[in-house]
């Protein structure tokens, strides 16, 4: 259940945020609505990580957490619904994803400390996560036709009230590091960049997640675009495949080196892009279905191989950095990046969107290629690298 409600909360606003703000004549700030992710990213998760590692529970910090992201989300919607301003928006919009971003990794950190196995027993409970984020969709266009409506915001903020609810039902997690000197910022887990393979999986994630960030804001304008009335549901189709590849993931896991699982999902990355390329609606959809993909056999290993290959006293910190790598390196440069890049494939005020998804297909191409002669791998009794 908690992995449901943070990901519907999620689901909810962030999908589709970018045709909310777009309705509400603020398009000229998607791309900075979504860096906001970004640069929340580089500000919250490693002192929270440190908090839950070294002085409190982390799910006392996950259920304040919640609280103020639906705090945040409920003042972002009012500011949008009343016309406040884009310095507003953008200011309730960064408020929130610094409460937002610490969460996934205070959950993941807090399920995988109960898993006896957790190559073979993370993937399906994570689908649970996928499945929120799913229906989630599915309700915001067929129940509430919220696909550019604050109605949205407004039923994440209450999701996330229901996640901060949760949380009285889980059992505490006391920190495992008490001994001083404190790691006040979590700047501790900067030492995992020593290890090669660690420190190429982290880049990798940024720099992977970079290319991953034109998915989000600019998917549902396309499909838009192309006649689909409900994008926001059509963007669940990823989540199907996504539900797949996490049951399975267990049986990759034990069966192929880690190296090669996740070269597979950057390659599904690479065609999911250029297949986005074609710009034909079921083109398009059917990258959009490969995106579950491209997600789970890179950033789901990511989180399995940092629970195997990490002391247990730094795991929510490794976790944490894995986060910055992503939604802060990878979401900053990303969601800027793609929003310069889509601007450079504007003629008349339309996007060339072949020219603007064979570009990001180039991109993750470089990224598989950078990995693929990186990355060593090791053999080890709990991973196979």
């Amino acid at each position: 259940m908690l992995y449901f409600s943070i990901a519907a909360g999620m689901g909810m606003w962030s999908v589709p945020f970018g045709n909310v703000l777009r309705a509400h004549g603020l398009e000229s700030i998607i791309g900075y609505a979504f860096a906001c992710s970004g640069v929340a990213a580089f500000i919250s998760p490693l002192a929270v990580g440190a908090l839950a590692d070294q002085r409190v529970s982390a799910v006392r910090l996950l259920r304040w957490l919640s609280v103020g992201t639906a705090g945040c989300v409920a003042v972002a919607s009012t500011a949008i619904e009343q016309r406040w301003g884009a310095g507003v928006v953008l200011a309730a919009v960064l408020a929130q994803a610094i409460c937002a971003a610490p969460t996934f990794g205070l959950a993941t950190s807090i399920i995988l400390a109960s898993l006896g196995d957790a190559r073979r027993e993370f993937g399906p409970i994570r689908a649970v996560a996928t499945l929120g984020w799913m229906l989630a969709c599915v309700l915001i266009s067929f129940a509430l036709n919220a696909d550019t409506s604050t109605l949205a915001g407004w039923s994440s903020a209450a999701t996330w009230l229901l996640t901060a609810a949760c949380t009285f039902a889980l059992p505490e997690t006391p920190p495992l590091e008490t001994k001083e000197p404190r790691d006040i910022f979590g700047v501790a887990a900067l030492s995992l960049l020593r290890q090669r393979d660690h420190r190429v999986v982290f880049i990798t994630a940024a720099l992977y997640n970079a290319a991953l960030a034109a998915f989000y804001p600019f998917t549902p304008i396309h499909l838009t675009e192309r006649g689909v009335e409900h994008a926001t549901a059509a963007m669940a189709l990823g989540q199907i495949t996504e539900l797949i590849s996490m049951f399975a993931l267990a049986g990759l896991i034990t069966r192929w080196r880690l190296k090669w699982v996740f070269l597979t999902g950057i390659g599904f990355s690479v065609l999911r892009y250029g297949l986005c390329a074609l710009d034909t609606k079921a083109w398009l959809l059917t990258g959009v279905t490969l995106h579950g993909l491209a997600f789970t056999l890179y950033f789901i290993t990511a989180q399995i191989y940092l629970e195997q290959r990490v002391d247990p006293r730094m795991r929510t910190r490794a976790q944490a950095l894995l986060q910055v790598m992503i939604a802060g390196f990878g979401n900053l440069v990303g969601y800027l990046g793609t929003g310069f890049w889509r601007e450079a494939c504007m003629t008349d005020g339309a996007t060339n969107w072949p020219r603007f998804w064979w570009g990001m297909s180039a991109v993750a191409a470089v990224v598989f290629v950078w990995f693929a002669l990186s990355y060593r791998g090791q053999e080890s009794r709990e991973v196979r690298s």
